[in-house]
């Protein structure tokens, strides 16, 4: 039984083929907890939930939005976990504000991650959106940029691709790049040390004691972190792409009432794609091993889509739990004092 979870699709549109899956899935479901709602906004109001804005990963062939993943606290979009390609649009579509959010977190810095950071961000100049907004990241390596240089490259006063919005990096006082005066919003940055596996993090604290923990995951030569958030007793956790590899995670993820994963390969896949994603049976490992309530799967390309029954079965072989296959404005909805610590 999902206690106090309910569950929301974002369309309708192909409602009775994805109830026709999720049923193969977890065939009582649907008699107990889960509700469905047609309108792209079914997250916003709520007092505790988590919504996928995109479940896509960096190939078109998935005609799905890019990662990104939004936290809803009280009715207000909080917190937000990485925003890739098409994320922006989702974002608008789910009802959530720039002026709400608290805190950015920025897995690691491929496109399909975080592309659509600039476009976000350049809403402030149009918004009332003020003061300092948290941004977390990971430190850099020879391959890829830290947090900082990676902002810096892109908002850089006369150095950044978009260095007409400098003033987000201002240390105090500036405007995000507009004449009017409006917009003046600053992002405080907190990089994330990823060599040792072993250390977790706490990022940020907020409103009801909602809290963000941070820690590395391998993903190839990619610095890359996950993330577990906490409030009222419930514990989700948030992996971004990694290859399964790490012992460490499945003991950041303990006890997870929903544990997201990347379903980016499907079983078949070769040696060069096993460094960068885990297979789907490794997957499914995971979530055994976390002793994950629910695990929520993303990250689809076009062949993983293809393939999806057979990945399923493949998950399904190591992990008995009630298993969704996530779809982009895909909403759970929380009750925090249903499980207390």
């Amino acid at each position: 039984m999902l206690e106090g979870i309910t569950v929301y699709s974002g369309s309708l549109a192909s409602a009775a083929c994805r109830l026709m899956r999720f049923l193969l899935i977890v065939p009582f479901v649907f008699l107990t907890n889960v509700g469905w709602a047609a309108s792209p906004g079914q997250c916003a109001h709520r007092d505790f939930a988590l919504q996928l804005l995109g479940t896509g990963g960096p190939v078109s062939d998935d005609a799905r939005a890019s990662s990104s993943t939004v936290l809803w606290w009280k009715g207000k979009a909080l917190l937000l976990f990485d925003i890739g390609g098409g994320a922006y649009l989702r974002f608008g579509q789910s009802g959530a504000s720039l002026e709400d959010l608290a805190f950015i977190g920025l897995s690691h810095f491929h496109t399909d991650h975080v592309c659509d950071l600039p476009a976000l961000l350049k809403g402030a100049v149009f918004s009332s959106r003020s003061g300092l907004l948290p941004v977390a990241g990971p430190a850099g390596s020879k391959a890829f940029p830290g947090l900082e240089d990676f902002l810096r490259r892109q908002f850089g006063d006369g150095v950044g691709a978009y260095s007409y919005l400098s003033g987000l990096l201002k240390d105090s006082g500036s405007s995000s790049g507009s004449s009017s005066g409006r917009g003046e919003l600053r992002l405080e940055r907190k990089e994330l040390q990823y060599k040792d596996r072993s250390q977790v993090s706490k990022v940020y604290e907020g409103a009801g004691g909602l809290t963000v923990y941070a820690k590395s995951v391998p993903h190839g030569n990619v610095p890359t972190i996950a993330w577990r958030v906490e409030v009222g007793g419930r514990r989700i956790v948030l992996s971004p792409d990694q290859n399964g590899t790490d012992s460490e995670f499945p003991r950041f993820a303990r006890d997870a009432d929903l544990l997201i994963m990347p379903m980016a390969l499907d079983e078949s896949a070769g040696p060069g794609s096993r460094k960068m994603h885990a297979l789907p049976s490794r997957v499914g490992e995971i979530a055994k091993e976390s002793g994950a309530k629910v695990l929520l799967l993303n990250h689809f390309m076009g062949k993983g889509l293809r393939l999806q029954t057979e990945s399923l079965a493949e998950v399904s072989k190591h992990y008995d739990g009630h298993v969704f296959a996530g779809q982009d404005l895909f909403c759970f909805s929380f009750d925090p004092e249903a499980r207390k610590s």
